[in-house]
């Protein structure tokens, strides 16, 4: 691993260790609703087994209380805006030994269920307070706590929810070099005036140079503008985002920023996301012996009510049921795709109530080769990936996505839209790429119902006509190395560079 020295005294050969706090909203399987909780666990653990002293700062939800071990309260702190004292508590990671702050707040994050949302599905309608404090305390954990003697050198806040720490630190005459990471940049926090001064903010931060966003306070500029560097979580996202049409209205701010913003392609966690190991199906399998993948079919296809067939070319899905994530486009294409009576769809998702009704109508209607599950189910995703034959991603957007990283290594090639993180990890299977041995999967470039359609065609047809070239592009797949190291080696050159923009802007002051 290469990293340039950030401390004097110490040579490019011998980089010091850094002390790091990685600030979330969630993190697996402490808490988890999407990528962003897979991200804020598994870097942190990459960077400790890279010898670097990485901790995590996360709200204090029951669920997480719950689960991690050796809790203890370490302080207590009086913050603005909550009435009573909030408790720091420190534990470890329920499979790791990544230190884990806890901000016990419990009139803001002692709710059951979702972080975000209540059971209806509706925003928290204090979202703004709830993580107004969560940003308050991870800068008071971020300066110091006397009860830790520990102080990290770099602070890395990741999406909205964490955004207004950097904010907050900005005149402070010494604070760590501060990293904010984009997980999803549709998703920005915003909030109208009435909140900005409710949550009694520094005058200063409402202006364009600020968190003033089209007359509203945007949690996600804070973190964009007065973060050391940013980052988001695949390099043609970061250049996807810094044109208007998938932007979000920021895409001005984020040219504006130059070399400051760069995209660094997510891991994966290859010790949980393993077929070769994985305890959570039923029959474990490698590349040599990918032939015992079809016996993960045939359960999967039981546990979701349809019949066993090993003939028939099975599709999976699992993710959120959200625009973005093109389940509309699944939805139009089946009538016609499911004409063929050898095609299976299983999915595993949650989301927009309307969504999940039509799913299980077509399901309902489609008892021999639709089976659905509403929710969320960290096991049957596991199985889903394992017996699926290929996989569907049609997102219209995609900041990094994993579940096709995830599908690449159980050998389930993916078929996904020419997007983000999408474009970053699938190469298409044309003739040539199939006879080099280079492709991995499918891609479509217009988010149609017609192109959707057309690319699960073509992987049906060599899953059917060539089972000698699909087994290869199956295992080239499955051969790929997208685990956290090497991402985690970028974050560490991330934190050398804004660690230095800070020692030059701390230079500059003092001139």
């Amino acid at each position: 691993m290469e990293q340039s020295s950030t401390t004097s005294g110490h040579s490019a050969q011998e980089p010091s260790p850094l002390s790091v706090l990685l600030a979330s909203s969630e993190a697996h399987p402490l808490v988890k609703t999407g990528g962003l909780a897979d991200v804020a666990s598994s870097l942190p653990i990459a960077l400790r087994q890279l010898g670097h002293d990485a901790r995590l700062a996360l709200p204090g939800y029951p669920v997480a209380m719950r689960q991690v071990r050796q809790p203890k309260t370490l302080c207590e702190l009086k913050v603005p805006g909550c009435r009573g004292n909030v408790g720091i508590v420190e534990g470890l990671h329920p499979d790791h030994d990544l230190p884990v702050y806890l901000v016990d707040a419990p009139e803001h994050f002692a709710r059951e269920g979702n972080p975000y949302t209540d059971l209806t599905g509706r925003d928290w309608g204090d979202n703004a307070d709830r993580f107004m404090l969560f940003c308050r305390v991870i800068v008071q954990i971020a300066l110091g706590l006397p009860a830790t003697d520990w102080r990290p050198d770099v602070l890395h806040c990741n999406d909205w929810q964490t955004g207004l720490a950097p904010a907050l630190m900005h005149g402070l005459p010494e604070h760590p070099a501060r990293v904010f990471t984009i997980h999803n940049l549709a998703y920005q926090g915003l909030f109208d005036r009435a909140t900005f001064d409710r949550l009694e903010l520094p005058p200063s931060l409402w202006s364009l140079a600020g968190i003033e966003f089209h007359q509203r306070m945007s949690f996600i500029k804070g973190g964009i503008v007065f973060s050391d560097r940013v980052n988001t979580v695949s390099p043609t996202y970061a250049n996807e985002v810094r044109a208007p049409r998938f932007g979000c209205g920021l895409d001005g701010l984020l040219r504006q920023i130059g070399t400051r913003f760069s995209g660094i392609l997510n891991g994966i966690d290859y010790q949980v996301w393993d077929p070769a190991s994985d305890p959570l199906i039923r029959q474990r399998y490698d590349a040599d012996s990918f032939g015992l993948k079809a016996e993960n079919k045939l359960e999967i296809q039981l546990e979701l009510g349809l019949p066993r067939n090993e003939d028939a070319f099975v599709l999976g899905y699992i993710g959120r049921l959200v625009e973005q994530k093109g389940v509309d486009l699944i939805l139009a294409m089946l009538p016609e795709l499911l004409q063929d009576p050898r095609v299976q769809l299983l999915m595993v998702a949650s989301g927009d109530r309307k969504t999940e009704q039509a799913l299980v109508k077509i399901a309902a209607e489609h008892p021999r080769q639709v089976g659905v599950f509403v929710g969320y189910d960290e096991q049957r995703a596991h199985r889903i990936e394992a017996g699926s034959d290929a996989f569907l991603m049609p997102s219209r957007f995609e900041p990094c996505g994993l579940n096709q990283i995830y599908s690449l290594r159980y050998g389930t090639p993916p078929i996904v839209h020419r997007t983000g993180g999408l474009a970053d990890t699938v190469t298409h299977a044309t003739p040539e790429r199939l006879a080099n041995g280079t492709a991995t999967g499918f891609l479509f470039d217009e988010p149609r119902p017609e192109s959707l359609l057309q690319a699960a065609r073509q992987a049906m047809g060599l899953y059917r006509d060539h089972p000698d070239a699909w087994r290869r592009l199956a295992t080239t797949g499955m051969s790929l190395d997208f685990s956290w190291e090497a991402s985690a080696s970028q974050y560490l050159q991330l934190y050398a560079d804004a660690i230095a923009d800070r020692h030059a802007e701390v230079a500059t002051a003092l001139a």
